[in-house]
């Protein structure tokens, strides 16, 4: 199953937010990959910034909200 994968950290608002709003739509679809940037220092240095992040096939979708179309769209592939 695809997965599309969440750059966030702990106490993150935005990334709470943003995980709340993208987990309804994937779910029995895609898999949901969480990702602690804090846990990998190249994870932390590449996203710091820009949490949260959605990436999926290695392609950066949104940053700090969620992209509902985009979102549909890598759905309906």
């Amino acid at each position: 199953m695809a997965a599309i994968v969440v750059y966030s950290r702990q106490g993150c608002h935005l990334c709470e937010v943003l995980i709340e709003e993208l987990s309804p739509m994937v779910r029995g679809r895609m898999k949901l990959e969480i990702r602690d940037i804090d846990s990998d220092p190249g994870w932390h240095e590449r996203f710091w910034q820009d949490i949260p992040v959605v990436e999926y096939g290695g392609e950066v979708i949104c940053r700090h909200f969620l992209d509902r179309d985009a979102i549909t769209g890598i759905l309906r592939r």
